[in-house]
């Protein structure tokens, strides 16, 4: 059996365990040795790492020929620290100035970026052959670790498969708080258009990519729906009976949200997914934002029964 390392242990990659399982010796690098018990038990092997910290890495050189890489960039800046520290400890040799300490690299290696990295495209339909034109530090840092990743893929024959996800939602990754707090949303003619993942559809694609991925590749992981932000919003207060959002003019929400608020709601985009379909033949578990609404509105049933 192959051996998985996942790097950036969170939700995602905790809904893509079961799958990898049945594939994989799955290694999972943690920062928190509090978190070692739960990953033990469902299955893998607990690593105590940080991408922060390059000398807690060494560890990682050889140990697996395949990698998921989930991990964040920093909350700062616009390069991607995190990225390059790991793929230094990808290669790291385990002797002093010896060719025959190299390890050998990984075979594969899935990232999981952003839709951000195209920044605003004015709502038009694009496919992954888009230009990038990052507007925000989060999106040009994740710009960075694509492209960094891309230039080693090249120089070292690794097979570097990217995923661009866009809003990840889930039962438990609603607006809901947002929702209760009644904070507005665009109207309807300066919205911007949105896009969204369930997580556990990204969770999947995760395991596909690794498996049929192809080289220095990006894909739209994105669902089939289209929408505005603030239908999306409407959508989850109708389903869960909470007021809808009040909506004010792009020069209103200037004066009343925060930059952080704000900037998601300056980039406007649609995405064409048909790579997902076609080279990774993934099969959408929820097609549209609706099907997942729907599912997460009976899952709240069920556990308020």
């Amino acid at each position: 059996m192959q051996r998985l390392l996942i790097v950036g242990c969170g939700d995602v990659a905790w809904r893509a365990l079961p799958q990898l399982l049945r594939r994989y010796r799955v290694f999972a690098l943690l920062r928190d040795v509090d978190q070692c018990v739960r990953w033990r038990q469902a299955g893998a092997v607990p690593l105590i790492g940080d991408l922060d910290r390059p000398e807690t890495l060494g560890r990682l050189a050889g140990l697996a020929q395949h990698i998921l890489h989930l991990a964040p960039p920093p909350d700062r800046g616009l390069r991607d620290s995190r990225t390059r520290h790991l793929v230094a400890a990808l290669g790291r040799a385990s002797g002093k100035n010896s060719r025959k300490s190299l390890p050998r690299l990984p075979s594969a290696l899935t990232y999981i970026s952003t839709t951000g990295v195209y920044g605003d495209q004015g709502g038009a339909l694009i496919d992954e052959t888009a230009r990038r034109r990052p507007l925000s530090p989060r999106g040009q840092r994740r710009a960075d670790a694509e492209q960094y990743l891309r230039d080693w893929a090249r120089r070292s024959g690794v097979r570097v498969s990217i995923l661009r996800a866009p809003g990840i939602y889930a039962s438990d990754r609603l607006p809901l708080a947002r929702l209760q707090a009644g904070t507005p949303a665009l109207v309807a003619e300066d919205d911007v258009q949105t896009n969204h993942i369930h997580a556990d559809d990204l969770a999947g694609l995760c395991a596909a990519s690794l498996l049929r991925g192809r080289s220095n590749r990006c894909y739209n992981a994105s669902d089939d729906s289209c929408l505005k932000m603030g239908e999306y919003f409407d959508q989850v207060a109708d389903a869960f009976a909470l007021p809808r959002p009040p909506r004010l003019s792009r020069e209103e929400a200037g004066r009343v949200l925060s930059p952080v608020q704000l900037s998601f709601m300056s980039e406007s985009r649609r995405l064409l997914n048909r790579r997902i379909k076609t080279e990774l033949r993934y099969r959408l578990r929820y097609p549209r934002v609706d099907d997942g609404i729907a599912a997460a509105l009976q899952e709240q049933l069920h556990a308020d029964a």
